[in-house]
């Protein structure tokens, strides 16, 4: 269960930081209460999956998972140009997070 609440929290963290980006340096009253209302989900789920699962790995993931979501939306909702590098290296954050997971699995 910790897993998919720290999966379904890194999502959070892309929420948040799209939302940032939205709100125009919080200029934007929607966008910024959105903001909020991710960033304080994502850390809450964050906090709760750290109960059982090693931080190292866990906050790893969960980074992982957002900088890699983010990036996506990003190209797909803000239109940021893509590149093959910038596919390359989003394969790279995904194959760590793989990585983390597994080794967390093993550790066990």
């Amino acid at each position: 269960m910790a897993w998919i609440v720290l999966v379904l929290s890194g999502v959070l963290e892309a929420g948040w930081a799209l939302s940032l980006k939205a709100s125009d340096g919080f200029t934007r009253l929607w966008p910024s209460v959105l903001f909020v209302v991710l960033l304080v989900a994502s850390m809450g789920g964050l906090a709760w999956a750290l109960k059982t699962l090693p931080v190292g790995v866990a906050y790893g993931v969960w980074v992982g998972i957002g900088a890699a979501v983010t990036a996506v939306l990003a190209i797909l909702v803000f239109h940021e140009p893509v590149s093959v590098l910038k596919i390359v290296s989003l394969l790279l954050i995904i194959a760590g997070v793989v990585g983390l997971n597994l080794s967390s699995s093993s550790a066990h």
